[in-house]
């Protein structure tokens, strides 16, 4: 069984169609500890690597005298972009007859782009930019459901809360009720009371 066949390969918009001879700079992530932060490398490429998954690229520079080369994955998450500085006339598909020379005689000459090529690179950009845009559009609307479903869990929690503060509502009535009634009550007392003092009134008048 093909390992290659159960990864999914996403093509980065961010890196162009790359051919050896070019002189290109690379951004890569580089985590350190608890921090992140990019890395630029820059030099000539002297082979690419085609595959799905193994597809990578070399780079080669010297600095201070010596010769530095990377290997980059082309389908890498950590390789956030790739700028073409220039692109380089060469008839080689692996230039590692450069490891050999310095000076003037590793320079690689320029390769100036017509019309007509600047148009199809510019055409195999945006195609690339297309790919991805319906990949990234099922995302975006999965993201709105998920936030949408637990509103109506929510929905019951309010109607259940309008219940439990209406449900006091008769308690309260009740008690209103009562106590009319409590002061009422006392009043055939107090007119009993009244009635009593003029009998005691007139009992003490004939003496």
């Amino acid at each position: 069984m093909n390992m290659a066949s159960l990864v999914e390969v996403k093509p980065n918009p961010n890196i162009p169609a790359l051919a050896p001879g070019d002189t290109v700079k690379v951004s890569t992530k580089v985590v350190e500890g608890d921090r992140e932060r990019t890395q630029v490398f820059q030099g000539v490429i002297i082979g690419v690597r085609h595959g799905e998954v193994r597809a990578n690229f070399t780079v080669r520079r010297v600095a201070y005298g010596v010769g530095v080369e990377r290997t980059f994955p082309l389908y890498s998450p950590l390789v956030e972009k790739v700028e073409i500085v220039q692109h380089g006339k060469v008839r080689r598909a692996k230039l590692y007859y450069l490891r050999g020379l310095s000076a003037k005689a590793a320079r690689i000459k320029e390769r100036r782009l017509s019309k007509q090529d600047l148009e199809l690179e510019q055409e195999e950009a945006l195609k690339l930019a297309q790919k991805q845009e319906p990949e990234l559009a099922p995302e975006q609307e999965e993201t709105p459901k998920l936030e949408q479903e637990p509103e109506p869990e929510l929905a019951p929690e309010q109607e259940e809360t309008p219940k439990l503060e209406q449900e006091p509502e008769p308690e309260l009535a009740q008690e209103q009720e009562e106590t009319p009634k409590l002061e009422q009550e006392p009043e055939p007392e107090l007119a009993q009371e009244q009635e009593e003092t003029p009998k005691l009134e007139q009992e003490q008048e004939p003496d």
